[in-house]
């Protein structure tokens, strides 16, 4: 299957400073891993900066002006996780312009899949507001990006980052051609996601999950509560947020899935793209902090979206 991998070196550029888990170390992990053999066919792209247009599609006009006013060449920390400095802005412009490009390449039809291996991720930002490392909602703004540039109208995320998106459910909650599906650990940052939180339409699925779930459980959690949900909604795109933070190997929660749960989950997926919206399927990375599990993690999600 022909995917495409969407990076760029402002990736590496954004320095969070000393020690901070969302490093620029996550995707060196993370391009090397992608070198082996197995992966040389991928098609290698280059992550665009996103326009003004497709950012304010989500995000309020003035919360965009005022990222783009702020100091570009001094660190500013936002919040306790959240840091602006030298780079952050043409990584997080490349984070959800790699994300447009590649809900392009997958309509365009030279690319079956894609991956956009960037960073910052995007799941925590909200309409006006950065947090958790996250300053651009990158799975909204290439759903928004989708509708406004192919025509289309019902758009899937499913999310399986240790922690809940928490600004992807607020953009998608109001819209009942938005389908957001997530497990998470509960009780932990950002501090929601509870079943009970089900959107205007039913198109909300939270399924937190207790510290020390096993990959058992998680498989569980999507075979039985959100792929069934999914697979209703029938989405014409479908979006994977991929953060592999609930890996046991993670220093960020206490999650205990493997490599082969991502690969699982992923290969589920495809089979909901298949039945859906002929393959279709764009997947953003978002966390994962331990580097050997981030890095392991990524290329059994890789290798399962090229169906090996």
């Amino acid at each position: 299957m022909s995917v495409a991998v969407f990076t760029h070196p402002s990736a590496l550029a954004y320095d969070t400073g000393p020690e901070h888990p969302e490093s620029a170390e996550r995707i060196r992990a993370v391009l090397r891993a992608l070198e082996a053999l197995e992966f040389s066919s991928l098609l290698r792209e280059t992550a665009p900066q996103a326009t003004t247009a497709q950012l304010t599609a989500v995000h309020d006009p003035d919360y965009v002006d005022a990222l783009f006013a702020m100091p570009r060449d001094k660190e500013t920390v936002i919040d306790g996780d959240t840091v602006y400095g030298p780079g952050t802005l043409e990584a997080a412009l490349r984070s959800a312009g790699g994300a447009c490009a590649a809900v392009d390449a997958v309509f365009e039809g030279w690319a079956e899949a894609a991956f956009v291996a960037m960073r910052p991720p995007g799941h925590h930002a909200e309409p006006d507001r950065a947090m958790g490392f996250c300053f651009f909602n990158n799975a909204a703004i290439a759903a928004m990006h989708a509708r406004a540039r192919w025509g289309i109208t019902r758009v899937a995320v499913a999310d399986f980052d240790v922690h809940h998106g928490n600004g992807t459910q607020q953009i998608f909650s109001q819209d009942p051609g938005l389908f957001y599906g997530s497990t998470h650990q509960s009780a932990i940052f950002p501090g929601t996601g509870k079943p009970s939180e089900h959107g205007v339409a039913n198109n909300v699925v939270n399924v937190p999950l207790m510290p020390g779930a096993t990959g058992e459980m998680f498989r569980a959690a999507w075979e039985t509560q959100i792929i069934p949900r999914l697979s209703a909604f029938a989405p014409e795109l479908l979006i994977i947020s991929a953060g592999f933070d609930a890996h046991a190997a993670d220093p960020m929660a206490q999650l205990r899935l493997r490599e082969a749960d991502f690969a699982w989950v992923t290969s589920a997926l495809l089979e909901v793209a298949d039945s859906c919206c002929p393959g279709r399927v764009v997947s953003l990375l978002e966390g994962g902090y331990d580097l050997n599990a981030l890095a392991q993690s990524t290329a059994a999600h890789v290798r399962a979206l090229m169906r090996l």
